[in-house]
């Protein structure tokens, strides 16, 4: 159910504000119209705890890019302003050894996508151009020089240079398919989708007969193209979410590695099957790495000399959240093998060294996110770092690697971490200024034992001030994915620091289904959804609830996604514990969901097919609405119209269960949001209903 959405969400949220000013020809250096740091209403600070006033004050950062000369870092900050409900991306640079960030860009809209030039001399980045179309520009390292190098007829999504520095590669939608005013000329204002097979939508978009093609051009004549799938109704970068990650080149420039999903159709909605092709540009010959393999096969990156590339593979088909292999392919012998069979969790976001004899990599370890280094020599894995707090990108800088970070506390910011000596060094404080005004309280490791006796970590989010000889009001979160970790991170929705600055006690179980404790522990939930992670949730909060602190007779559950089914669930089951629930575009009803979500394979693989089997499959045992029965506690229902994965119809069901229950209850739609709700105005609503729901029944 979680897929690689971040890309993409993070993406559509910059190109929404990055479109140009209509009024001019160029790019806007209007003051007026721009969003910076200075130009906003500040927020009221006096509390001395988060508010989604503040929340959506952060500035919010996005993964460096390093010089070719190995020197600085670019990266971009997002500001919103919600009063105008938008926010625009800014460029800036900074030394890799530290410094004082210089800010490149400050225009109106947002620039995308950055990336350094093959001289190092400029930057390229997607912007819009004069007929509204994203293209690539380029500019000095001061902001100056702005040209658009690109002419495509459509947006370009993402772009990369060769390694060699004399290809430009990009993405865009090509249209393969006619339009109905294609078909019927005679009815220009008709409006209506035709469909004749599977994937008819996903995530959050129709399907409108475009298909996402890689294009190859000389960086000497951008628009002099060479088509890769040219008339192939396939995508490279896959859906949902891919990004320029599953693009590589060889370090002379010769080939070219890419992901693709070579299905459609139904064949597209039950598989997984995506793999690593390697086109050579002399030859235009492609040949398929991993065709062997029936999973997914995603990211690769080739070594330094060009001899290998390494990628992440999962292993057993239409289970999208299997373990993450890390697996090489020797180019001079033609194996490819896996270095990661006596490692038990994911491996991911990968980096060669300089001489090719390691790779460095992250993984989710506990229910944090670390660095890791793979000798290929002997294929030992060792950690890099350790401590409660999560890397989220990774790049190498000489003798550093080179990351985001975030914590519970925490917005991403940019850290370096000594190879030699371990020490991590924190290069931006984008939001200190804000930080140090808040006091965020403390999050608290604590290992609880299961019903079948095994150690699970659960966070306990505490609140500012907290006084242990109180009692305070508590949430149980419940997790979504199902297979999404219970980490370090940092969340501008399901925010734990806001929560409890609200005086709750959070209690964040890693229950059964997450990674970071082996495959095992991850797999378990699969086709068993009402079983033992509900008994983990159960374990966690009557552990909790032993504490003088924490108020027995004032507990909420509250989750999104799989967290909203597991608010559903619990509310069939709890036996009186929970006295309020809010669930976000959770499942409540398996047939009508596998009726009308998208990506099959999953519901294939987790409650094992459709429910016409004979006999029905356990699963649907498991069903929250076969236990409408039991439910007697107030809850908070949310959805978004344009959610494709769990449909707003699955929200409404539950809603209108407690509404002919006579249980009360509120039903929140926001009918142009997805699965996530990003748009500024709609996410402080979003923040207030939580918090005025939980308050009218928790306080």
């Amino acid at each position: 159910m979680k897929k690689q959405f971040i890309y993409a969400m993070a993406l559509l949220m910059a190109f929404s504000s990055c479109k140009k000013n209509k009024m001019t020809d160029e790019p806007t250096n209007n003051q007026n119209d721009v969003i910076a740091k200075e130009n906003r209403k500040v927020p009221d600070f006096s509390k001395g705890v988060l508010t989604e006033e503040i929340l959506w004050y952060f500035g919010r950062i996005t993964a460096p890019e390093l010089s070719p000369d190995g020197k600085t870092l670019l990266y971009s900050i997002k500001y919103f302003d919600y009063t105008k409900n938008k926010g625009n991306a800014d460029l800036y640079t900074i030394p890799v050894e530290g410094g004082e960030p210089t800010q490149i860009t400050q225009t109106a809209g947002s620039e995308v996508n950055a990336v350094w030039c093959p001289n190092g001399k400029k930057i390229a980045f997607l912007y819009p151009a004069e007929n509204d179309v994203m293209q690539i520009w380029t500019c000095n390292l001061d902001g100056s020089d702005r040209k658009q190098i690109t002419h495509a007829e459509s947006d370009i999504n993402g772009f990369v240079y060769s390694a060699d520095g004399k290809n430009l590669i990009y993405t865009r939608n090509v249209r393969l398919e006619p339009t109905i005013a294609d078909r019927y000329p005679d009815l220009p204002e008709a409006n209506a989708k035709i469909y004749d097979d599977l994937m008819y939508r996903h995530w959050d978009a129709w399907a409108d007969g475009t298909y996402a093609h890689l294009f190859i051009a000389p960086v000497e004549n951008p628009d002099e193209t060479v088509e890769l799938l040219k008339d192939e109704k396939f995508h490279s970068p896959v859906p949902s979410g891919g990004g320029m990650e599953e693009v590589a080149t060889s370090c002379d420039g010769k080939k070219l590695a890419y992901c693709c999903k070579r299905e459609t159709g139904k064949d597209f909605a039950v598989s997984t099957n995506t793999d690593i092709f390697i086109y050579d540009l002399e030859t235009k010959e492609t040949i398929n790495l991993s065709e062997d393999n029936q999973g997914y096969d995603m990211d690769p990156v080739f070594s330094p000399d060009g001899k290998k590339i390494v990628w992440w593979s999962m292993k057993t088909p239409g289970f999208e959240s299997d373990k993450k292999r890390l697996m090489i392919h020797d180019f001079t012998t033609g194996k490819t093998e896996d270095y990661s069979t006596d490692f038990d969790n994911h491996c991911e976001n990968f980096v060669w060294s300089a001489d090719g004899s390691k790779i460095y990599f992250l993984s989710c370890v506990e229910a944090t996110i670390q660095m890791y280094e793979l000798n290929l020599a002997d294929r030992s894995i060792q950690p890099i770092t350790q401590g409660d707090h999560d890397y989220n990108s990774l790049l190498l800088a000489g003798n550093k690697l080179i990351a985001t970070k975030t914590t519970h506390s925490l917005p991403a910011e940019i850290f370096a971490v000594d190879l030699n000596t371990k020490k991590e060094t924190q290069l931006t404080f984008t939001n200190k200024e804000i930080l140090d005004k808040i006091d965020m309280g403390e999050t608290v490791k604590r290992w609880v034992k299961t019903t079948d006796g095994k150690d699970m970590l659960v966070w306990v989010i505490l609140p500012p001030k907290f006084d242990s000889t109180k009692k305070y009001p508590t949430l149980l979160y419940c997790e979504g994915g199902p297979q999404s970790p219970v980490s370090q991170f940092f969340s501008y929705r399901w925010c734990f620091k806001m929560m409890s600055a609200h005086d709750y006690i959070v209690v964040a179980p890693n229950r059964r289904g997450l990674p970071g404790f082996g495959s095992e522990w991850n797999d378990q939930i699969s086709r068993d959804y009402g079983g033992q992670n509900m008994k983990d949730y159960l374990s966690a909060i009557d552990e909790l609830a032993k504490e003088p602190y924490v108020d027995e007779t004032r507990l909420g559950a509250v989750g999104a996604s799989y967290g909203g089914y597991s608010v559903y669930w619990l509310a069939g089951h709890h036996n009186k514990r929970f006295k309020a629930f809010i669930a976000h575009c959770g499942m409540f009803n398996f047939e009508s969901w596998y009726g009308t979500t998208e990506e099959l394979f999953f519901a294939n693989h987790d409650i094992e097919g459709p429910y016409w089997q004979n006999p029905t499959p356990k699963s649907y045992s498991f069903s929250p609405h076969r236990f409408v029965g039991n439910w007697d506690t107030p809850i908070l229902v949310i959805h978004g119209g344009n959610d494709f994965r769990i449909p707003y119809t699955e929200g409404m069901q539950a809603y209108d269960v407690a509404q002919i229950k006579g249980i009360p209850s509120r039903f929140l739609f926001f009918p142009d949001e997805t699965h996530f709700v990003t748009k500024p105005q709609n996410a402080m609503l979003w923040q207030r209903e939580f918090f005025r729901f939980l308050d009218e029944y928790l306080k």
